[in-house]
C-alpha cells in the first residue's frame, strides 16, 4: 500500500479551506465593480461627446 493516504474521505475536506481562501482573494469587492461600471459608462459618454464634436465640426466646413 501507499504511504500517502490520498484516497481517504477526509482528503478533500482538508483542501476546502485553502480553496475557499483562494476564491475570496480572486473575487473583486462590490465597490470596485460599481466604480468600474461608472468609469466605463463615463468613458463611453466622453468618447461619444468627442466623436459628436468631430462630426459636427466636419459638417460646418
Amino acid at each position: 500500500m501507499s504511504e500517502r493516504p490520498e484516497s481517504e474521505p477526509g482528503a478533500p475536506a482538508e483542501q476546502a479551506p485553502a480553496r475557499a481562501g483562494r476564491d475570496m482573494e480572486e473575487r473583486l469587492p462590490p465597490s470596485l465593480w460599481i466604480r468600474l461600471l461608472i468609469y466605463v459608462v463615463v468613458g463611453h459618454l466622453l468618447a461619444g461627446f468627442i466623436y459628436l464634436r468631430f462630426e459636427v465640426g466636419s459638417k460646418a466646413q
